[in-house]
């Protein structure tokens, strides 16, 4: 297993953004407010990990995150390095499949992956998620469309969504 964390801040319109990449793919995307505390929530995610910043290697990532915020309709490509349980894996893909400007439910969500009384757990992943914009959890809502808790802020939650809603 690789165990090399390559990671990045950048101050984007939404705050600071966090991306951390190994080898194989992008592992992380933080958002948040203080450079301390997405360090920390990173080290806490992944504690194997030998950790080393490196802004300019993540050039390439975090142009792409920048370009996704002014025109959420052009997606996000990245290249992922996605570990978590089957479940949360089966979550996780669901959500990349919820087009930009559309949202769904928890229970929408479990349905899609079969798993139709698991509305909770697909709560449970979308908080797990360690990437945030490129699995756009965002993009799940309340049965009655109103948004509930976002990781990283229903603030931030929001203002994904408006933008999206315009793009």
């Amino acid at each position: 297993m690789n165990t090399q964390l390559h990671y990045g801040l950048y101050k984007s319109s939404l705050g600071l953004v966090l991306i951390a990449r190994t080898a194989r793919g992008v592992r992380s995307i933080l958002l948040g407010d203080a450079a301390a505390t997405l360090e920390r929530d990173l080290a806490q995610r992944f504690p194997g990990f030998e950790r080393t910043r490196d802004d300019a290697g993540l050039r390439h990532e975090f142009a792409s995150v920048a370009a996704f915020l002014d025109s959420p309709a052009r997606g996000l490509e990245l290249t992922l390095d996605v570990d978590g349980t089957e479940f949360q894996c089966k979550v996780w893909r669901a959500l990349r499949g919820i087009p930009a400007g559309k949202t769904a439910s928890y229970a929408d969500v479990a349905r899609r992956i079969g798993a139709p009384k698991a509305f909770r757990a697909v709560a449970q992943a979308c908080g797990a998620n360690p990437i945030a914009l490129a699995i756009p959890c965002h993009r799940v809502v309340r049965n009655d469309g109103a948004l509930s808790g976002y990781r990283w802020g229903v603030a931030r939650k929001r203002a994904l969504l408006d933008r999206e809603a315009r793009a």
